[in-house]
């Protein structure tokens, strides 16, 4: 499915969970998601909230735990336990993105951050709850138009700052974000909404060719009465079965001899969290027999800054190759079908079909059976036969 946003009065992590329930998210599998990661003290609930002329969906996290200062650490291993796999991934990279810019924002290693405004439990609810909102959803492009940002300043426990606020402001560069004015005071744009859209490999840009499936809003909390405070949501499918469509994409490449598998292994998670379309990486040998990789990079051109800024910063690279590419992208679809209870999403093309592997794993951990037989289940479910 694809997922446009259109944040014409800005976005919070509440607005965008609000928005993917309006869109038919199921409450009670966004709450198994949360729940699997072991806080408690917590609830989530949605309910009807007018905003102007508009009713939308409020999102609304109760917890018992009021503190609001945590380790990013801390967040980030219960978030780990989230379930499926997928989800606690996403999830992480909204909250590891906010870390590292906090931590060079106060010139501080990432293990040391402490989150403040955004250190508490909701955190959890609000970043596990979107993620798995959007897997139940199979929402596999995440595209959004320009952030409306207010103005004045924000109180927070370092005192008045501007806004955006410096960690929202150091989202919107890294994500290459396009933004625009609400014209009011205030705050708009939360660095946890950011943040998602980062995580989530967000494209900016008018509304993408789809057919219209679903539409909703999600509430903020306040209803200003200049303009609607809810997050609009549209959720479609792409191009009809038969169709191909041909894209101009660009490729980087980069030499390195001097890099470590973990790094090279974080890299390809940064550029994919950062909206590459894909990233990869390949032995070579270099100049007097020395081992070495090539780093590969897949991006619309809309996102090869910021993927070139990544690659360049996380390997020390003095330098990439550029070019432009045309993609040939076949149509696809995705289905969710069940094996003895458990929920596998296979993806389809012209040629053949497929489960999703991490879906077949969390599955086969469950019922106890192996992974291949787990897929060709799957597969039967798809297609039983005569």
């Amino acid at each position: 499915m694809i997922l446009w946003l259109n944040p014409f009065s800005g976005i919070s992590g509440d607005m965008l969970l609000g928005a993917l329930l309006d869109l038919g998210a199921p409450l009670q599998g966004v709450r198994d998601a949360v729940a699997a990661t072991g806080l408690t003290g917590w609830d989530l609930t949605a309910e009807p909230a007018p905003r102007g002329a508009l009713v939308a969906t409020r999102a609304r996290v109760a917890v018992h735990d009021t503190a609001t200062e945590r380790p990013a650490a801390a967040l980030l291993e219960m978030i780990a336990r989230a379930r499926p796999a997928p989800v606690a991934e996403l999830a992480a990279r909204a909250v590891r993105a906010i870390a590292e810019v906090e931590g060079r924002l106060h010139g501080v290693p990432v293990d040391a951050v402490h989150l403040h405004e955004i250190g508490g439990a909701d955190t959890v609810v609000d970043t596990v709850g979107v993620a798995a909102a959007l897997h139940l959803l199979d929402v596999r492009e995440l595209h959004c138009g320009p952030l409306a940002l207010g103005s004045g300043t924000v109180q927070t426990r370092h005192g008045t700052l501007p806004l955006p606020a410096p960690a929202t402001a150091a989202l919107l560069a890294a994500a290459g974000a396009p933004v625009t004015s609400t014209g009011s005071v205030g705050e708009t744009v939360t660095p946890t909404g950011i943040a998602l859209l980062l995580a989530a490999g967000a494209r900016f840009g008018p509304v993408p060719e789809m057919t219209v499936r679903a539409a909703g809003y999600g509430a903020g909390g306040r209803d200003a009465p200049e303009r609607p405070n809810v997050l609009p949501a549209l959720l479609g499918t792409g191009p009809v079965p038969g169709s191909a469509g041909s894209s101009p994409m660009v490729h980087l490449e980069s030499n390195v001899d001097d890099v470590t598998g973990e790094v090279l292994g974080h890299l390809v998670e940064r550029l994919l969290a950062a909206g590459a379309a894909d990233a990869w990486i390949t032995p070579i040998v270099m100049k007097k027999s020395r081992p070495a990789h090539t780093v590969h990079v897949l991006a619309d051109p809309a996102r090869a800054g910021e993927c070139e800024r990544i690659v360049l910063r996380e390997t020390g690279s003095l330098g990439l190759r550029r070019s432009t590419v045309d993609r040939l992208a076949l149509p696809r679809s995705t289905v969710t079908v069940e094996v003895d209870g458990q929920p596998i999403r296979v993806k389809s093309g012209p040629w053949g079909a497929k489960p999703e592997h991490d879906d077949v794993a969390a599955a086969a951990a469950v019922l106890g059976l192996p992974l291949r037989a787990v897929a060709e289940r799957a597969l039967r479910r798809l297609d039983p036969g005569p």
